[in-house]
Order: C-alpha cells, then structure tokens, then sequence
C-alpha cells in the first residue's frame, strides 16, 4: 500500500448487525488503514457527510437487511452531489448474486458477500486505491 488510505466503513439503514463490520474494519487498521466506523442505523445523508468530514478515499457499505438496491443508489447519489463520485465504493453482506451487476452499474466498484477472506478484501482494497491514485498522478491530477 502507497499510503495509509481514509475508509469510512458504514451500516447504513435499520440492521442491526454489526459484528462483520466492525472485524472488516479492523482489518483494514490492521493492514495499515484509516478506517473509520460510523456505527449502526446511518442514513445516506449521514454516511455521505462522514465521506466529506473523514475526507476518505474509500466507502465500504455493510448490507445484510435486503434494502441494498434502495440505499446504495441514495448514497452514490449523495457522493456524486457532493462532487466525491471517484470515492471508491465497495460493499459487503447478504447481496444475492443477480443483484450484483445492477450495483455496479451504479458504480459500486466491488461487492464481496460472505464468506469472501479477509485478506482478499484487504489486498483488493489497497491494490485498487494503489491503481487508482497511480491513474491520477500519471493524468496529472
């Protein structure tokens, strides 16, 4: 990893279960991130503040209430109003396989459900932020 990059991990909506994230968040410190946890029951509109506040790279979004096509689309939404739609967005939980490629075309970068290591997710991230900031700096930006 080039640097220790800013990750705003969120639950956002009415589930209540946050044990996942909070063990994907502490990998990511473990592996030298800044992640950020925002807690339970986070509206779009709070989780799109914390990526202004926390001035983050990343936004990783926990879902396992099934509200996933209702909520990401608010927050990418959010995001882009914001004008931050190159924050990478990725996220986790009960997504069933048929809802993935309407996620993505959304501009979720990645979706992980699971099962799926944490050392894949972790390399993912910190590969992906690699490219991407080595993109930027090659385009002079």
């Amino acid at each position: 990893m080039k640097r220790p990059y800013r990750v705003v991990v969120a639950k956002p909506g009415l589930d209540g279960h946050d044990r996942g994230v909070k063990v994907i968040a502490r990998a990511l410190r473990d592996a030298g991130f800044e992640a950020i946890y925002t807690g339970l029951h986070q509206t779009p509109e709070q989780i799109v503040q914390a990526v202004v506040q926390e001035d983050a790279d990343a936004l990783g979004l926990s879902l396992l209430s099934g509200a996933h096509l209702t909520l990401v689309p608010r927050i990418i939404d959010g995001l882009r109003a914001e004008g931050l739609g190159d924050v990478l967005v990725i996220v986790g939980g009960i997504i069933p396989e048929g809802d993935i490629p309407t996620l993505k075309e959304l501009g979720v970068a990645e979706v992980f459900t699971p099962g799926a290591p944490l050392p894949t997710i972790v390399n993912w991230l910190a590969e992906t932020l690699d490219d991407l900031e080595a993109g930027e700096a090659a385009a002079g930006g």
